[in-house]
């Protein structure tokens, strides 16, 4: 079911007046260029949050008249040689054995580009990833065709998304708590079927060393760009069955093979979203309880958007951020 364009006005019922607040603070001042509202959304794979994102860049840009850029976590990625250079130093960790999970995107570029926003210096060049270049792999868009937004006017909204934007990480013994839960609930899981092992507890398939890993790249990014004090909105697409995951890629994989006439078996989509699952088993919980949970006092807020396995929307919630 796709989104439709009253649940998108809903959530910019929450967003528009916070960017409108954001902008005039900004134009009371007498610098050039200053941060700008950064919108970012997560969605689970599958979720539709591209669709999302896309909708909602479209609504802000020409129904409000802001001046917006868009981003994507994966235009962040670290280029061909990052990645096969990540992959060929972590040979024991499968999570980063193709890209995806914190530690295949690259700090540098994510910081210079946000800096870029306020420095003041020239035009803005948003970074961009082919996902289609060494046979799937993926490679960084050469920069001289990357977008350039010109850096005369003040840049109103960024809209950021990501499947992984809202996480942060647990200290350590949270981890090894969740890990050894999953490892005890995995040896009684039974598949749904003898070809579809829709597992929701990864994290025992994994060496507890390689999720301490995946948790220190998800901090340092926190630090870097991705946490509460860089983001000022979050729009989190959820579901109560993190199964529908499974369900919602392989319905776009099929949708895929009736319009190209090639795609991955569904046994291969299922081993793909399992390269992901050990994040949402680690990390949802605390963005269910709030992202903006340490940010009282501050404008900041989130939604969290539930959706059923139909894709359809069945509640559209405000997460207090502990004011």
């Amino acid at each position: 079911m796709p989104v439709s364009d009253e649940v998108i006005s809903s959530v910019l019922r929450s967003v528009v007046p916070r960017i409108a607040s954001h902008r005039q603070k900004l134009l009371h001042n007498d610098e050039r260029r200053h941060p700008p509202f950064v919108l970012a959304l997560t969605g689970l794979q599958g979720s539709g949050k591209s669709t999302w994102a896309s909708k909602i860049y479209q609504a802000l840009k020409k129904e409000y008249n802001f001046k917006v850029i868009a981003l994507s976590l994966d235009d962040l990625y670290l280029d061909h040689q990052g990645l096969v250079r990540t992959r060929e130093s972590n040979p024991n960790n499968p999570l980063l054995r193709t890209r995806g999970q914190p530690g295949t995107h690259d700090d540098k570029l994510a910081r210079s580009f946000f800096e870029s926003l306020a420095s003041g210096q020239g035009d803005i060049l948003v970074p961009a990833f082919d996902k289609s270049k060494f046979d799937g792999e993926g490679d960084r868009v050469p920069r001289d065709q990357w977008e350039c937004v010109g850096g005369e006017s003040l840049v109103d909204v960024v809209v950021f998304e990501g499947w992984c934007v809202g996480f942060q990480p647990l200290p350590g013994d949270d981890l090894e708590k969740k890990w050894k839960a999953a490892k005890q609930a995995r040896s009684v899981e039974k598949p749904e079927n003898a070809e579809e092992d829709y597992s929701t507890t990864t994290l025992g398939g994994h060496a507890l060393e390689n999720l301490k890993r995946i948790n220190a790249n998800l901090q340092r990014y926190c630090e870097t760009y991705m946490g509460p004090q860089h983001l000022d909105f979050l729009v989190h697409i959820d579901t109560n069955d993190l199964k529908n995951v499974y369900r919602w890629r392989i319905q776009q994989e099929h949708a895929l093979w009736n319009a190209k006439g090639e795609g991955m078996t569904d046994a291969a989509v299922v081993a793909f979203v399992q390269g992901y699952m050990p994040s949402y088993e680690l990390y949802l919980d605390q963005l269910r309880e709030g992202f903006f949970r340490d940010c009282a006092g501050t404008d900041k807020a989130q939604l969290r958007i539930l959706m059923e396995e139909d894709r359809s929307v069945v509640e559209i919630k405000e997460i207090d951020n502990g004011r």
